[in-house]
């Protein structure tokens, strides 16, 4: 049951994450062309401003879903119900803050921001854009994480892929009627609604779980150990955006964002071969199955390992000519930014390698022990963005994201393989060596052979079959030179998995 679970979760998890390149493609497209880069990165800008408001949340999404594993997994109803009660005044009380926090932003936002638009149009904009991460804290949070701890994340990826299909017809429909962005944000935030309350009313009438006479007595232990974990995950998705707003201009924004939009692509399809694992990692935990978790994490790491280093290997070259592809006729920002596009990439590609250990981590409920290196990471990441954006603009972000990076993907390595799968580091270190020699071999191609992109994006598409046949043969060359013995394993696994499923 566990498997197809998993199953399930990856494949609808999967189709989210393409639905969720195509939004976010074809959306800050549109708005470019019709609006201006400016209006692009006021939007960028207002998002990430607004996203610093779950600061508030302290970390206590993962410690709540974590602690939910155990009683899940002993069906006890009770513990479970008295739990998600906790939650929900929890959320209920930020999403009340939340409204404060926009009005707040609709003072200071216009002052901060470089740009030449009226008032009102940009308080218009906070308040829309703010409306849907409100509902979702008021309405969904709470059932979200019960879903996710149920291992039941196909239904929310269902749920997410509906909203996102009525956003792009909305945006495509609207777009060609000649409304204005307001209109446009408004559309899509009516779509981005509904998943709150769809996700709230499903969990109630599936699992019969009615809150309002459930005891508030529960304590969630760790509540406060989430929250360095939190601010780390927090900074890092929103920081660079924030630094590039306050110091240079929103066409900066707009450029930084469309890097961006391609690596959330990349990285969506990797969160999808983790999506609903640290579920069965939790599941495992809470019933002391050790040597099944070091088990099923090797392979899991030798799989997962091979497709970011493709993916990933694959973006350091293909990103910046899609870019440009993407842009062309755009002639009020200058988006050609190899330098940029590399050192971006290589920062995310860090943060994809310690991903299994990330959510091994977390699913153990290693909150406390991992706090320290959170908070280094989110003043690196802080301070040598602020420090190199000066003299070096958007490429200084970047370098800033990259070195904090590598410094928390140090310590989450370290710690689970040394405290939770209680293995020689060496076997997650030996992967991710053979992982940068590829990256880095990508990069040098990069450079030395220049991809012809004169036809557009066909001969982009030409190019980045190439380069994936290419790349993806010397990976898994090299993994099953290297880990034959641990590839055959795998091999196994997955067929028996393929004919369980016939």
């Amino acid at each position: 049951m566990r498997s197809k679970k998993a199953i399930y979760n990856v494949l609808t998890n999967l189709l989210l994450q393409i639905v969720t390149v195509a939004y976010g493609l074809i959306v800050p497209k549109i708005i470019i062309d019709c609006f201006g880069s400016d209006v692009n990165g006021l939007v960028v800008s207002i998002t990430q401003f607004l996203s610093y408001i779950s600061l508030l949340e302290s970390g206590f999404g993962p410690v709540i879903k974590a602690t939910l594993y155990k009683p899940i997994a002993m069906r006890d109803k009770k513990t479970i119900a008295s739990i998600l009660k906790t939650s929900e005044k929890f959320f209920r009380k930020i999403a009340l803050i939340f409204v404060i926090y926009i009005l707040m932003l609709c003072l200071i936002f216009p002052l901060i921001a470089k740009s030449d638009f009226d008032a009102v149009f940009t308080i218009s904009l906070v308040i829309i854009i703010g409306f849907s991460t409100f509902a979702e804290y008021f309405f969904g949070m709470t059932y979200r994480l019960f879903l996710q701890a149920k291992q039941k994340i196909y239904v929310i990826s269902i749920i997410q892929i509906i909203t996102y299909i009525l956003a792009i017809v909305f945006v495509v429909v609207l777009a060609r009627l000649g409304a204005n962005v307001i209109v446009i944000k408004l559309a899509t935030t009516f779509a981005f609604l509904l998943r709150p309350i769809v996700q709230n009313l499903y969990v109630k009438r599936k699992y019969s779980i009615d809150l309002k006479y459930t005891s508030l007595s529960y304590h969630i232990k760790q509540k406060w150990d989430g929250l360095a974990q939190h601010i780390a995950s927090v900074i890092h998705n929103n920081t660079d955006i924030v630094v590039l707003t306050i110091f240079t201009t929103l066409s900066e924004v707009s450029v930084y964002s469309v890097y961006l939009l391609v690596l959330a692509a990349v990285k969506k399809i990797i969160q999808s071969f983790s999506t609903g694992i640290d579920s069965s990692f939790g599941d495992m935990l809470a019933k002391n199955e050790t040597e099944n978790l070091r088990k099923k994490f090797s392979a899991y790491e030798l799989l997962y390992m091979m497709i970011a280093t493709i993916l990933f290997a694959c973006t350091l070259i293909l990103i910046t000519p899609f870019v440009q592809i993407y842009t062309s006729g755009v002639s009020d920002a200058d988006y050609v930014r190899p330098l940029f596009g590399c050192l971006i990439t290589l920062s995310e590609f860090v943060w994809a390698v310690r991903l299994p250990y990330s959510t091994l981590t977390l699913a153990a409920g290693h909150f406390r022990e991992t706090r320290k290196g959170a908070w280094v990471e989110a003043a690196v990441n802080i301070m040598l963005s602020i420090i190199l954006v000066i003299n070096f603009g958007i490429v200084g972000v970047a370098i800033g994201t990259l070195v904090a990076m590598i410094i928390r993907t140090v310590e989450f390595v370290y710690h689970a393989n040394k405290h939770i799968l209680k293995r020689d580091i060496r076997h997650s270190v030996g992967k991710i060596v053979v992982s940068i020699c590829i990256a880095l071999v990508a990069v040098a191609v990069y450079y030395l052979v220049p991809m012809n992109i004169s036809g557009g994006y066909i001969d982009w598409g030409v190019g980045a079959l190439t380069v994936l046949s290419g790349i993806s043969a010397v990976t898994i060359l090299l993994y099953g030179v290297i880990y034959r013995k641990q590839m055959k394993g795998v091999i196994e696994w997955v067929g028996k998995r393929v004919k369980k499923r016939r």
